[in-house]
């Protein structure tokens, strides 16, 4: 793509080389080497350790141990496998991994003080859609399935995660998705779309940025869904940093904060149009999603 080209490309052709970037085996990024199909290998060199981040406003223990954990929310399936190893890729066998995020509108279960697309305050307190627990297995995989989360202002695309050992909170973390599929399905699927394209990506999400490649998820596609994989490292002898979310669903939730940092972006359930960054279009926005594409 030449740099000296003076009209960004067309929707239709930004959407072109973005489905280009997503063809051939299926891969959408790469995971870690040291996960192989999702089964913990032991090594003698340590592994990096999965990367601690903000838990964000939203958490609650929905204290519902299932695999399946979509309650009906509309969107494109995803199967998720999280193999949970120490830094020598030994299994951590009956640990407890907690995942949750929002539904394809961008809204998190059991909360109040949410805005829809139209900037319209949304109160999804009493329900827990897109909430699980599933204990970590002998081969340190915890699977959940669940439908390909959707986005809201001032964040790139993620997942929330915890890993639990009994009370004690080992990792708290988050799992970035590939923003070239990202930006195909947001475009194209009705249950995704919105009004306004995304300000937010992984290239300058401060949360993804810090976590490192750590965070970054490995997608490929199935025959009517999508999977996701992620080893999380965990130091079984580390407590995850605790932070000032109040306690439970509150109904007016506060500003993410990093463990260390200022608030990151707009807090989830910010109208429409608070986000930190403007939008990127044509070259510059292929470039900021799709690896080894300069603008």
């Amino acid at each position: 793509m030449s740099a000296n080209s003076s009209q960004p490309p067309s929707t239709s052709r930004r959407r072109h080389l973005l489905a280009a970037a997503l063809g051939g085996a299926g891969l959408v990024t790469l995971s870690r080497p040291a996960s192989v199909g999702a089964q913990a290998l032991p090594t003698a060199t340590p592994l990096p350790l999965t990367a601690q981040t903000t838990e964000g406003p939203f958490y609650f223990d929905a204290g519902k141990v299932r695999q399946d954990i979509t309650e009906g929310q509309s969107g494109v399936p995803l199967d998720i496998r999280f193999t949970v190893v120490d830094v020598h890729g030994r299994p951590l066998a009956g640990k407890r991994v907690d995942l949750w995020h929002c539904n394809a509108a961008g809204v998190y279960s059991g909360y109040a003080g949410q805005f829809d697309d139209h900037g319209q305050r949304v109160s999804t307190k009493g329900q827990t859609y897109l909430r699980g627990s599933q204990p970590v297995g002998a081969d340190g995989v915890a699977a959940f399935r669940t439908i390909y989360p959707g986005w809201y202002e001032g964040r790139a695309t993620h997942l929330h995660m915890k890993v639990i050992d009994g009370r004690r909170t080992l990792l708290t973390t988050q799992c970035f998705l590939p923003d070239a599929l990202n930006e195909y399905l947001y475009t194209q699927l009705p249950a995704y779309r919105r009004k306004r394209l995304r300000e937010t990506l992984n290239s300058n999400d401060g949360i993804a940025l810090r976590a490192g490649d750590t965070a970054f998820g490995a997608v490929r596609e199935a025959k009517d869904r999508y999977i996701a994989t992620l080893m999380l490292v965990v130091d079984p002898a580390v407590t995850a940093p605790r932070e000032s979310f109040p306690p439970g669903p509150p109904g007016s939730p506060g500003s993410p904060r990093s463990p260390d940092g200022p608030p990151m972006g707009s807090p989830p359930g910010s109208p429409p149009g608070h986000g930190p960054h403007a939008a990127l279009d044509g070259d510059a926005r292929v470039a900021a999603m799709v690896p080894g594409i300069k603008s």
